[in-house]
């Protein structure tokens, strides 16, 4: 045990972390963030549609929906070049870079929205705008981030030049703009390249492997293995969490077509995960820990465990992660299993036993408080609200055995303490 935690202090948290800090990773991970807002809206909008199943007079809540959750990958094929071009203080240049990825996003799916129109016009309300986009949008705004940085330097006028600043960025940003839509709109007008139907096609696999019973296995443990370390999960959004939100978009899409079934319903979902079953008290079901904290015999760690309850009930580990289990060997094993036992137990009881429903919404205020977030996702399931109770309890025998030797632990050091102080 010993020697696998010092490859992981020594070796496998530096190389993560120089990943986790990579340029390119930082930009599209801030990019994914500043979105959130209009993810937890579109959830807020989600749950009051229900009210329009018993309130006919209502209007309907989907149409807001639509425009924040079916418009995500706009926002982000307009956020990558700029929070690009912020990074590397092209700061003249962001607005205009951030501008240009979401007509170049545009362009990329044009063929795609033609072709399911049926009037044969450019359409507003296609998947690619929204979750189903996502990959996609990312590489467009990857594209217009590193031409805009490339003439970043390029200007026409000459630094003694008499015209005036703002006229002098309208005409040098002039020719990345060009440049980019040209050749995009030769790419995929002209020589009929659809780019969007690749990059899907590409990423499709990564989809597919992650939304298995397997995949969501290893992932999940993935996320307390780095939580464990001290690292954020959000390190992995670029890879997960487009995948989360475009499962999510197609579970909501079959509900509406009346076609989802326990077998056809993704669960590898923000909704899923975060609200419903798994992570209660935050990543690796932390909250049933804190309560063996504040019931413990040992002063230190009950303090510990009463300034981590409040938090934790509202799903924030972030105190008893850093406070406790990040790099302590006998806490950060039972997170591990934490990531592997849940998400069986939790496939297990949903999928191939169907005693818990799988949410057909999307709520994804993670703060709320279990079982309520429960209660909320299933539409009142009291078998939902069951398992996840059941869950929090399984997760608390899991942390237990590990809980006593840590506080034996602390346990002894305090009398080594006091007997030092007495000597």
């Amino acid at each position: 045990m010993e020697k696998l935690i010092g490859w992981l202090e020594n070796s496998f948290a530096p190389r993560l972390q120089k990943v986790a800090n990579l340029q390119w990773v930082v930009v599209i991970k801030d990019s994914l963030m500043q979105i959130l807002p209009f993810i937890l809206a579109g959830s807020l909008f989600c749950c009051l549609a229900i009210l329009n199943d018993y309130i006919p007079w209502l209007p309907s809540f989907w149409t807001p929906f639509g425009w924040t959750m079916s418009k995500l990958s706009l926002m982000v094929a307009f956020l990558v070049p700029f929070n690009y071009c912020e990074k590397k203080r092209y700061r003249k240049q962001r607005i205009i870079a951030g501008i240009t990825g979401l007509m170049v996003f545009m362009i990329m799916v044009e063929p795609e929205i033609v072709a399911d129109n049926a009037a044969g016009t450019f359409g507003q309300g296609h998947s690619a705008y929204g979750a189903g986009g996502m990959f996609a949008a990312i590489i467009a705004g990857i594209a217009v981030g590193l031409i805009f940085g490339a003439f970043n330097k390029f200007s026409f006028f000459k630094e003694d030049s008499a015209i005036p600043d703002f006229v002098r960025q309208w005409f040098d940003a002039l020719l990345p703009i060009m440049l980019t839509i040209s050749a995009f709109w030769l790419l995929v007008d002209v020589a009929g390249f659809d780019i969007y139907n690749i990059i899907v096609t590409v990423f499709m696999p990564l989809q597919n492997i992650l939304d298995t019973p397997g995949g969501m296995v290893v992932t999940l443990f993935l996320y307390c293995v780095i939580y464990s370390m001290g690292i954020s999960t959000w390190v992995l959004t670029p890879v997960t969490e487009p995948v989360k939100l475009a499962l999510i978009a197609d579970n909501l899409a079959m509900v509406a077509a009346g076609t989802a079934t326990v077998s056809t319903l993704h669960i590898f979902t923000e909704t899923f995960i975060y609200t419903t079953y798994l992570w209660i008290g935050g990543v690796g079901a932390t909250l049933s820990l804190v309560v063996l904290m504040c019931l413990s015999k040992n002063s230190g760690i009950k303090a510990l465990g009463r300034a981590c309850l409040v938090p934790g009930i509202f799903n924030i580990n972030e105190p008893v992660v850093f406070g406790a289990i990040a790099w302590n060997p006998l806490l950060m094993l039972p997170m591990w299993l934490q990531g592997i036992i849940l998400p069986i137990l939790t496939i297990l009881f949903t999928k191939v036993i169907p005693f818990a429903p799988i949410p057909r919404i999307q709520f994804e205020l993670w703060y709320c408080p279990y079982p309520i977030s429960t209660f909320i996702s299933t539409q009142g399931s009291i078998t939902g609200v069951i398992f996840a109770i059941v869950t929090f309890l399984v997760s608390g025998l899991i942390w237990y055995p590990f809980f006593k030797a840590y506080e034996d632990q602390e346990n002894k050091k305090e009398q080594a303490e006091l007997e030092a102080a007495k000597a």
